[in-house]
């Protein structure tokens, strides 16, 4: 039982040395610094197969990004196979290191693909004017927005903080926000045609 556990742990080790290097770019995790600290009692036949088999089973969970009913499901087909067939306590390693890691990937991943400024928050209220040019405009709603908004410079350099986030304030009549509201859903149609084909 013992043996299990520390193969159980290993094997978390692993995944989370390859996650490193191939997600979150520490390269300095080389294949013989994870044998040597790993599996040492393992030749370099089988240590290379057995890394090739889990990178090739991570980046498929990694590019389907799994939710833990598919990969529940995924694994037992994994434990299922003739030839190659995961053991069972290899499958609850990776369901033990994807319930710690897949948010954290997940996030990775998507600062890796935007390369433009960041969205990061949005907040509006609506105020009545209670000055104006004309009288007719005192006591209209108009809407009131912030938006704060990350520099891709920032994110991509590995800086964290709010030191490049550009606030936006500015104001919207009904007339504005009516037409704000139209381009939404003409962008929500356009998203679901092009999810739909």
């Amino acid at each position: 039982m013992a043996a299990a556990v520390s193969a159980d742990k290993n094997v978390v080790g692993l995944l989370n040395g390859l996650a490193k290097r191939q997600f979150f770019g520490e390269s300095e995790i080389t294949d013989s610094f994870l044998k040597v600290e790993l599996f040492p009692d393992l030749t370099d036949e089988e240590f290379e197969a057995m890394l090739g088999k889990y990178e090739l089973l991570l980046r498929n969970i990694v590019a389907s990004d799994m939710d833990f009913n598919q990969l529940e499901a995924f694994l037992t087909s994994q434990t299922k196979k003739r030839e190659g067939a995961l053991k069972l306590e290899q499958a609850a390693a990776f369901m033990k290191f994807w319930k710690s890691q897949k948010t954290k990937i997940h996030d990775s991943l998507v600062q890796k693909a935007s390369w433009n400024n960041k969205l990061k928050d949005v907040s509006w209220r609506i105020d009545l004017k209670t000055q104006a040019r004309s009288i007719e405009q005192i006591n209209t709603p108009v809407a009131i927005v912030e938006m704060q908004v990350e520099n891709a410079a920032t994110r991509h350099n590995g800086k964290n903080g709010n030191k490049d986030v550009d606030i936006f304030q500015f104001e919207m009549d009904e007339s504005q926000i009516n037409k704000l509201v139209s381009n939404i859903e003409d962008i929500e149609k356009q998203l679901a045609s092009y999810a739909q084909s």
